[in-house]
């Protein structure tokens, strides 16, 4: 078995900081959908400002919002307006076609870098 890259959102921007939640990082519906990941799930998150790298799981955030929070102590690594990429992985034991899409700055997709969703159902 091996643990494969699965869902990646690249150049996201994070739209909050807020320390005072209970730890996560929440995540426009939207983008989750696109790419796959689930509520709960966990993710490595990367910030292209800062080069801060954190694991923690994943809390859907209002659908079209944009919305991209790091909650609690992820907080204190990687602040609002960071640009940052999201990656959730997959243990298997055979290759897969990760989905991955690049946002804009309102973290609207701008285009999909690997197979889109109804070429991967």
């Amino acid at each position: 078995m091996r643990q494969l890259l699965r869902s990646k959102i690249h150049n996201a921007y994070v739209t909050e900081a807020n320390l005072a939640y209970i730890g996560s990082i929440t995540i426009d519906e939207d983008l989750m959908d696109a790419v796959g990941l689930w509520d709960g799930e966990r993710v490595l998150v990367v910030s292209n400002t800062s080069g801060a790298r954190l694991e923690t799981y994943v809390i859907t955030g209002e659908r079209g919002s944009g919305k991209i929070a790091m909650n609690g102590a992820a907080a204190h690594l990687i602040n609002e307006s960071e640009q940052i990429i999201i990656m959730g992985f997959e243990l298997t034991d055979a290759p897969i076609i990760p989905r991955v899409v690049l946002v804009d700055r309102e973290n609207k997709i701008d285009r999909y870098l690997s197979e889109t969703p109804s070429t991967i159902l």
